[in-house]
């Protein structure tokens, strides 16, 4: 297993800390996580935008059978989440029983623990979305 090193992890702060995507200039795709390219129109000139905290989940699964790296936490759901601006993402729900999820519910970004890279390792910490406490 590999296990990142701390220069990638500090790397990724700004993207994992925060929804931090990419809007490509030319024809206004955003993206997150973020491209180099815009896979519509192949342009290169992307701006960093700060993406909406709210959105609609379209669609969940639920993990029984995780990579090795999130074993400890299955099983644990994931989400199609689209925000507010209509980016689509995908992410780790929290903070809900699996009874309640369901297309079509209002969630909201929050920051949470994502995973420890051992007992002595890295602990990575990210978005995930829950329920939103306002509907």
């Amino acid at each position: 297993m590999s296990i990142p090193s701390p220069p990638r992890a500090w790397r990724e702060q700004k993207y994992r800390y925060r929804l931090v995507g990419v809007k490509c200039t030319r024809c206004g795709l955003t993206y997150y996580p973020p491209v180099v390219v815009c896979t519509k129109c192949k342009s290169t000139e992307l701006t960093t935008i700060e993406l909406p905290r709210k959105g609609v989940l379209l669609s969940y699964t639920i993990i029984h059978y995780p990579p090795v790296e999130f074993k400890e936490y299955a099983p644990y759901a994931v989400g199609l989440i689209k925000l507010e601006d209509g980016t689509e993402v995908i992410a780790q729900l929290t903070d809900i029983d699996f009874n309640e999820l369901r297309p079509g519910i209002k969630v909201e970004a929050v920051f949470r623990c994502l995973k420890t890279q051992g007992e002595e390792g890295i602990i990575e910490y990210g978005m995930k979305f829950r329920r939103a406490l306002e509907e």
